[in-house]
């Protein structure tokens, strides 16, 4: 029978005669040598520079250098910690070449993601698995180094003596070094979980923050989340990181990516200068030369080493497209995305624009419609007070609802916050909305805030950047006629209602609150003076003819995405 210990070591003995026959100056072995080890390093240093824009730089500076000294590689079964080793102290001197005294995550190049979330598309991550990809952000830069060497070590792909020979320290110092930045990372897991639903105190004071983790806010939101028992409540099991982690795939180089091997980082005229010196020195440089100015060979059906010694990724067929074209469903079959992406310019009337024309008609007679953004600094009017016997939800406090089929119902007289997180950095396309069903009594869309429409900007470098997407992620698109929602909406409850998520083509998420009349105006009149991007808008009239939502039916149909858009729900 064979065993893993078999595999393993069948694969070290390809591996030692794979370098023997690179030393010794074979083109096709050095091919499947940066093929085969490429992905390593691109991981240690993605995730440890966090995809910042040296990340290319500092990967071909490390491969050049194992191509260059190779030849003094006297210990094949050596390969990987030796190169491990290489890569550690690239990025060891990037930092200390750095004039800045903090990275600053902006330089990032237009359009390029960060690696946690390269992670979290090209491996398909989700649930707690996507929370530690996205918790690595929030370390500081020395921990993300030593993070990307543990979560190889945990993968699979390191041992812990390599770990602690490419850091430099002894195997007891690496322990206690993991020790601590594991420790860190589930502090920044807990911000992240926090950041997904947040309580309304939260949402208050991340109204200042930029967006961009650091270590000044990452005290400031564990604090906050260490005295708050909403957000500091878990609700399930977290499981530890390391067993997440555990045999997780390495994130694929991505496409475009050309790794410049051409004579092993050495000029002609120094190979030339270097034969006058001595024979060994002559024989590794010539035959570096020599097997990089070779046809090229083509060494993976995803990349090849091109003449020259250009290494290419190109689109394997398991890779994902960068923007999801619109899916096929009952709700968005016959809407077709626009070819142009959505203006991120912030659109502005002179007043708060009602959702429809108003008349003094029944309930349900209007609907929510497409709608113009008001004035951003125009405070909103007055909200009425109906009347506040309590909500309950079957998702309690908070439901977090993520993906298709999620559903929670709302029972009881009052307000209820529905928050839209979108992301279309993980799936783009034509957004299926949520629907509400089953509806007993009354439902009232009374309000919009959170500080922003999901179409305002959100990036000062990135013109195309709104809340709905931009031109490198993609947008998420809404069907035709759909009113454009904010980044909070609320609803007023007088009977039951179920609410259920509908994602089926862009990647969207919906956090559902009980909710107060104060809790309401605190939010539509935080404004730009406060931080805010824009005031809240308000949409209730106090009367039956306020706008009911759009996606609303008395019915209980099989497939929740099959309620119409312009619902009748009248008495």
């Amino acid at each position: 029978m064979r065993t893993y210990a078999d595999a393993g070591a069948e694969a070290g003995r390809h591996w030692r005669a794979v370098i023997a026959a690179a030393q010794a100056g074979d083109r096709r072995a050095l091919d499947e040598l940066v093929k085969g080890w490429l992905p390593l390093v691109y991981n240690i240093v993605g995730r440890a520079l966090n995809g910042h824009a040296d990340v290319d730089d500092v990967v071909q500076e490390t491969m050049l250098r194992a191509v260059d000294n190779l030849g003094s590689l006297r210990d094949p079964d050596s390969f990987r910690s030796w190169l491990v080793a290489i890569a550690m102290r690239q990025i060891r001197d990037r930092a200390r070449r750095r004039t800045a005294a903090r990275l600053d995550e902006s330089t990032a190049p237009e359009g390029a993601a960060d690696f946690a979330e390269l992670t979290v598309l090209r491996l398909q991550l989700e649930g707690q698995r996507r929370e530690v990809a996205e918790a690595v952000r929030w370390l500081d830069d020395e921990d993300r180094q030593l993070l990307s060497l543990w979560w190889l070590e945990v993968a699979g792909e390191l041992t812990r003596r390599e770990l602690a020979a490419a850091v430099g320290i002894s195997r007891q110092h690496a322990a206690v070094r993991v020790q601590r930045v594991k420790e860190r990372l589930e502090v920044s897991r807990g911000i992240v979980r926090a950041l997904d639903g947040a309580c309304p105190d939260l949402r208050e004071l991340t109204s200042r923050w930029n967006g961009r983790p650091d270590s000044v806010w990452r005290k400031r939101l564990a604090r906050h989340i260490r005295g708050c028992g909403y957000c500091g409540d878990t609700r399930e099991s977290v499981v530890p990181a390391e067993r997440l982690l555990v045999g997780i795939a390495l994130v694929p180089v991505p496409v475009g990516f050309t790794l410049s091997l051409a004579l092993g980082g050495k000029t002609a005229a120094a190979v030339a200068g270097s034969a006058s010196v001595g024979s060994a020195s002559v024989g590794w440089s010539a035959k570096v030369l020599g097997v990089l100015t070779k046809p090229a060979v083509a060494v993976t059906a995803g990349a090849t080493l091109a003449a020259g010694g250009a290494y290419v990724a190109v689109q394997t067929p398991e890779d994902p497209p960068r923007a999801a074209t619109a899916p096929t469903t009952a709700a968005s079959t016959a809407f077709q995305p626009e070819t142009r992406p959505p203006s991120p310019s912030r659109s502005a009337s002179p007043s708060p624009s009602p959702s429809a024309t108003r008349k003094n008609s029944g309930y349900g007679s209007v609907v929510d419609a497409v709608d113009k953004a008001p004035d951003p600094d125009t405070p909103p009017g007055a909200l009425p007070h109906r009347p506040e016997a309590g909500v309950t939800s079957t998702g309690g406090a908070h439901a977090v609802m993520n993906h298709r089929g999620d559903a929670v119902t709302l029972s009881g007289q009052g307000y209820v916050l529905v928050r839209w997180q979108i992301s279309p950095q993980y799936r783009a396309g034509s957004l299926v909305m949520p629907s509400w069903t089953g509806l007993k009594g009354r439902l009232f869309h009374v309000a919009s805030g959170g500080g922003r429409r999901m179409d305002d900007p959100t990036s000062t470098t990135d013109t195309t950047a709104t809340g709905m997407g931009s031109s490198a992620t993609g947008f998420a698109v809404l069907p035709a006629g759909t009113q454009q929602m904010w980044q909070n909406e609320y609803f007023y409850v007088d009977g039951s209602v179920t609410l259920t998520l509908n994602e089926r083509g862009a990647d969207y998420g919906v956090s559902v609150f009980p909710s107060t009349w104060d809790a309401v105006k605190k939010d539509i009149l935080t404004g730009p003076p406060e931080g805010a991007g824009r005031y809240g808008l308000v949409r209730d009239t106090g009367d039956d003819d306020t706008p009911v939502p759009q996606y609303v039916t008395r019915e209980t149909p099989a497939d929740p995405a099959t309620v119409p858009q312009a619902s009748r729900v009248s008495v």
